[in-house]
């Protein structure tokens, strides 16, 4: 459970709460669609539904971790033993990935399954997986850079995006975990390397920084999956706000603060975030108000605001609550909540994971419902007495 500050307090919704559980039970049918369509020894991506065609992975793909997560978050409301003994089942299939040395997202993968787990049954069998997962996020580190490497590439390129600050929370558990200071040391070096060098002047970020990997001086900054190098790629900035809020809580110190309320000002004033809070997939896609729209932006957005708003005051705490509020509203209707037994039992629809790349876009997707049960789960912790 998220830890609650005492001061600002802020009123739920009690309709929201209904509809909540409503979200709950209609994911819980959706999961279940799911786990009847998922083959053998796979893991969902997304579906395309003009082709009826489900796209599956590996347990080494970045959003392998996503699914156990989901399933954890959804039995933890509704207690449906069906869908924990799904979930076990694969999280055995990703255990292996704990050795995993050759991507930077294991805390996706890692922390977000077998990191929600451990909160719900505490095993030293989850330990030792998170801790050897904590050590190879770890390896990817150089100091010269300050970074922790996202792609491998180039031998003159040493390659950081956005997307990385997800992945320093494993590291930051690893230390408490363990007492070894190191892992802990290298997220807040990797954090002060990104609010450095990834940021521009309007708090808005690149997606994409190219390191010297013999200088760590800063090449080139570049988008991979946003309109433009100098664009503002929706999901990356969600990206953003929620990291830094997250090196706020496990650190205290303030500028990692001021950086998550400094991206949240440019997202919530930016006057191409619609009326619905739901973004565009770029903030400055050509076609808006045409552009499609990303809810994946909208569940990582609504999740880091309802932690933000606890470390802030009262007045800006509520704004962050109330957009949280409004995003979780309409998400949880038509065009973004899938029917019952439509979307291949994915919870969300309209999504958009690369449109440069032409891959995954207007369509569900796994950390979209992932992150949207996370946020759902932490709105209900605000109904105390």
């Amino acid at each position: 459970m998220l830890a609650m500050a005492q001061q600002p307090q802020y009123h739920v919704d009690k309709k929201l709460l209904k509809a909540i559980d409503r979200d709950f039970a209609v994911a819980d049918t959706q999961y279940h669609t799911l786990m009847k369509r998922l083959p053998a020894e796979r893991f969902p991506k997304t579906y395309f539904a003009a082709k009826d065609s489900f796209a599956v992975s590996g347990p080494e793909w970045w959003c392998s971790g996503f699914y156990p997560g989901t399933l954890l978050y959804i039995y933890q409301q509704t207690h449906d033993a069906a869908l924990l003994n799904e979930a076990n089942r694969t999280l055995d299939m990703l255990a292996s990935q704990q050795y995993n040395k050759t991507t930077h997202d294991l805390g996706f993968m890692m922390y977000c399954s077998f990191g929600n787990a451990i909160k719900m049954e505490p095993k030293p069998y989850y330990n030792n997986i998170l801790i050897n997962s904590a050590r190879s996020l770890a390896s990817r580190f150089d100091p010269k850079v300050g970074c922790i490497k996202s792609w491998d590439s180039d031998k003159s390129e040493y390659l950081v995006i956005i997307d990385n600050m997800m992945n320093l929370e494993l590291l930051f558990w690893a230390t408490k975990v363990t007492g070894d200071s190191s892992f802990y040391k290298i997220a807040v070096t990797h954090a002060n390397t990104t609010l450095k060098n990834h940021f521009r002047k309007d708090y808005s970020s690149y997606h994409v920084v190219n390191y010297n990997p013999q200088t760590g001086e800063v090449q080139k900054r570049r988008t991979q999956q946003g309109y433009a190098d100098e664009s503002s790629w929706a999901r990356g900035q969600t990206w953003g706000l929620y990291g830094y809020t997250v090196m706020y809580r496990e650190t205290k110190d303030k500028k990692y603060l001021e950086q998550a309320k400094q991206i949240a000002q440019f997202i919530l004033t930016n006057p191409h975030l619609p009326a619905d809070k739901i973004p565009y997939w770029d903030f400055d896609a050509p076609n808006i108000p045409n552009a499609l729209r990303d809810a994946s932006a909208a569940t990582v957005m609504a999740s880091a605001l309802l932690e933000l708003c606890q470390y802030t005051d009262a007045k800006t705490g509520q704004l962050y609550f109330n957009t949280a509020e409004a995003i979780i509203r309409n998400l949880s209707k038509s065009p973004y909540l899938a029917a019952k037994g439509t979307n291949a039992g994915f919870i969300l629809q309209h999504s958009v994971g690369s449109l440069p790349q032409n891959s995954e876009v207007d369509v569900p997707l796994t950390y979209a419902d992932y992150y949207f049960m996370e946020a759902l789960t932490r709105y209900k912790q605000f109904d105390r007495p």
